[in-house]
């Protein structure tokens, strides 16, 4: 459905009310997620295929979009009613910091979703073992707009590897994993859940290495960004990575638009938990995604539609994470 007439529609709903508009017409609902070659754009299918079964009078569809960065600005602009991005991205939104400094974003959080995690891949025989050795070398920090470039430079700027000392390429995480096959690029950053389709692809044919961030990088970037913690990619998460490898993470969140009425959202959240299981046969990481998860992990103001339905489970809303109006 185009963004136009979906923006027109959620300006009914909003009009309306989230009753009336439900009982005059069917409800669309537009997911902002990713490119297809990482886990935002499934998992954006598996909420829309829930969503459009359980509750009564919406049908949503999932949009390929730049991520995180662009689904906070659709999001915001009502050209989607759910976005996903990751933590520190929807942190900074909301508070008009850092790439939004000076234009707070009209977004609140939903749910927590799951941990994304720093991948920056090489191929074996590259001679680039520390993400310092990205200096003078040909690097794809991923696409415009996205999640992954926005943490990249972030963590990049941490470890004092400047954006200029490297050859920088903005590419999709398919154009990445092409790129990285015919030798075009030395090296690539994903930030995903591992297991992304365009990663453990590239891992099938050929051999990749997995930069580690020593103890001392960790914890630089998590002392200077609250949103960024240690993680630990695992043996066998793919083919060839044999060790464990160190890295950092943020929490991915599902937002929407602040203005969406509080029955809808109420709807939609339990809808999304109740549901869980089947999220979990579209990505195992989606385990991740629980009411107390959310309490616990979610960076801005939960919307008041899902507050209601925590409440509604016994689960304690912390001040913090409800909204200036709640």
């Amino acid at each position: 459905m185009p963004k136009a007439a979906v923006a027109l529609v959620l300006a009914a709903v909003l009009a309306l009310g989230w009753g009336a508009a439900a009982r005059a017409k069917t409800t669309f609902i537009s997911i902002g997620t990713g490119g297809t070659g990482g886990v935002f754009y499934p998992y954006g299918g598996g909420m829309a295929e829930i969503w459009s079964r359980c509750v009564p009078g919406v049908k949503a569809v999932a949009e390929v979009t730049g991520a995180s960065v662009e689904n906070v600005k659709l999001t915001h602009k009502g050209e989607t009613a759910v976005g996903l991005t990751m933590g520190d991205v929807a942190h900074q939104a909301y508070h008009g910091e850092g790439f939004f400094k000076g234009k707070p974003q009209g977004v609140l959080a939903m749910a927590a979703m799951y941990p994304n995690v720093l991948h920056a891949v090489t191929l074996k025989g590259s001679g680039i073992k520390n993400l310092t050795d990205f200096k003078g070398r040909k690097v794809s920090i991923g696409a415009p707009g996205s999640g992954t470039t926005f943490m990249a430079e972030t963590v990049l700027r941490a470890l004092g590897v400047t954006l200029d000392s490297f050859d920088v390429r903005r590419l999709s995480f398919s154009e990445t994993t092409i790129a990285l096959r015919d030798g075009s690029i030395d090296a690539g950053v994903w930030v995903v859940a591992p297991g992304a389709n365009s990663l453990a692809d590239l891992a099938a044919t050929h051999d990749i290495e997995l930069i580690a961030l020593t103890p001392d990088q960790q914890k630089r970037v998590s002392d200077a960004y609250g949103f960024y913690a240690s993680w630990t990619v695992e043996p066998g998460d793919y083919r060839g990575v044999d060790q464990p490898v160190p890295t950092v993470s943020v929490w991915n969140v599902v937002i929407v638009q602040a203005a969406l009425p509080e029955d809808l959202v109420y709807e939609l959240a339990k809808a999304l938990f109740e549901q869980n299981a089947f999220m979990q046969t579209i990505h195992p990481y989606a385990r991740f995604s629980t009411p107390a998860n959310t309490v616990a992990k979610t960076p801005i103001p939960l919307h008041p539609g899902a507050v209601r339905y925590l409440r509604e489970k016994g689960i304690p809303v912390p001040d913090g994470l409800l909204s200036p109006t709640r």
